[in-house]
């Protein structure tokens, strides 16, 4: 099999926001090119590189709990946390540590290997990271990976977080660098770079992905997936999220995805990262489970597990494991 331009890349980091250099391992043009391939062709070359890296029968099981949930400060177009629009969600405090850590206990027991815990702050409070990093602490004794999105971090939060035990964060990039503003004017890209920076020098693992669906191009799917793929360290995990339209937010009436684009971006997210969990992420209740297989063969080899993510309904566990036997899958192992 001819080798892939993520094969022939140099060990030199590319730094976003800067003129592209020789270093680049995947140009967006590279990536744009990999969307047009016949479908069948784009799959069976992420299945191939798949199968190099990962057990292909394997799914990892991640379960997602919202610790704080609306308020937020942000004008993110897509999300109904944003105090900034009417979508009827109700706010709640800061989840107490034993509330946590008795979900994270329902989580494992259904078969979940990684809990991942989400709060709607643009960033945290010290007196709020003292909370989550008990909640970590708890969590990990139990034998599961752990996993945080709590907004952007500075450098000392990130070492703090890591500190604790916290295996990944997750902060995702959302879009392409040039349809962002489209989506959110209350951070920039940069700071979301600066974050994955910190998450990086703390020596956690990066989980950053992003949302398609949102009214953006391919080639604005392209620059995601070619961001996301040049940075210094491709992400250990890259959630992809398909847009759950939420009444009340200024995406709620946008055009949906088509199905086959979507297989095509997750195809195109697992040749370009080849060593990353590539997530099922929002938006998988709406899939059918023909769509779902397709996925897989495309190199998705994580769901988020349960039936609700941050404040959306997902797949129940009873239809996920029907899935599972039926495809002829079986769950990540907890340690």
């Amino acid at each position: 099999m001819p080798s892939t331009p993520q094969a022939q890349a140099t060990s030199l980091p590319v730094e976003l926001g800067k003129p592209a250099a020789l270093s680049l391992r995947w140009p967006v043009d590279a990536v744009e090119a990999l969307f047009d391939l016949p479908f069948n062709d784009l799959l069976y070359k992420a299945q191939t590189i798949h199968r190099q890296h990962f057990n292909a029968n394997e799914l990892q099981l991640s379960s997602l709990l919202s610790i704080k949930t609306g308020a937020c400060p942000e004008d993110c177009k897509y999300c109904p946390q944003s105090a900034r629009y009417s979508t009827g969600l109700e706010v709640e405090r800061l989840m107490r540590v034993d509330a946590i850590v008795e979900a994270a206990k329902k989580a494992k027991a259904n078969g979940a290997s990684r809990f991942c815990m989400g709060a709607a702050w643009r960033s945290p409070k010290d007196k709020d990271l003292i909370v989550v990093e008990e909640a970590v602490r708890q969590v990990s004794a139990l034998g599961l990976e752990t996993c945080a999105t709590l907004g952007m971090l500075d450098q000392a939060q990130a070492q703090s977080l890591k500190q604790a035990g916290l295996d990944y964060y997750n902060h995702n990039l959302d879009s392409s660098e040039e349809y962002y503003a489209e989506v959110i004017t209350t951070r920039t890209y940069q700071d979301r770079l600066d974050t994955l920076e910190h998450v990086r020098g703390a020596g956690m693992n990066v989980c950053s992905g992003g949302i398609v669906g949102m009214g953006e191009t391919r080639r604005d799917r392209a620059g995601l997936i070619a961001n996301l793929a040049n940075l210094p360290t491709a992400p250990q995990s890259v959630p992809i999220n398909n847009l759950v339209q939420v009444s009340g937010t200024p995406l709620d009436d946008v055009e949906p995805i088509d199905d086959f684009e979507f297989i095509r971006t997750i195809a195109v997210a697992r040749i370009t990262m080849p060593t990353s969990y590539v997530r099922l992420s929002a938006g998988r209740e709406q899939m059918n489970d023909q769509m779902q297989a397709l996925c897989f063969m495309a190199g998705a080899n994580s769901v988020f597990y349960g039936e609700e993510l941050l404040t959306t309904n997902n797949a129940s566990v009873e239809h996920d494991q029907q899935l599972m036997s039926t495809l002829g899958m079986v769950a990540q192992k907890t340690a």
